[in-house]
């Protein structure tokens, strides 16, 4: 369960970020850079992407990485917390 949310968040933000590469009012580049932080524990093709961009731009390497840091962070207090709504902590 955890694995498929996780997946249609992580595109729901990919799909985002590329349409705010056309729309002004959206932050293209963040959406696509938060989705594929969600995506990289379940796609091995964007924890390629990260990676590209930890070698490419290692200033903003730095900042993905504390980035996915807050994002496991967040993810697993939200596992944890369904699990207890559920009934299954």
């Amino acid at each position: 369960m955890t694995r498929i949310a996780a997946l249609s968040i992580g595109y729901g933000f990919l799909l985002l970020g590329f349409l705010g590469l056309f729309l002004p009012i959206l932050q293209g580049f963040l959406f696509i850079f938060v989705g594929l932080i969600v995506l990289s524990r379940h796609a091995p093709w964007a924890n390629r992407a990260l990676q590209y961009v930890h070698r490419r731009w290692p200033r903003f390497g730095g900042l993905i990485t504390r980035a996915e840091g807050i994002a496991e962070r967040t993810i697993d207090r939200a596992v944890h917390g369904m699990r207890r709504l559920l009934g299954r902590a």
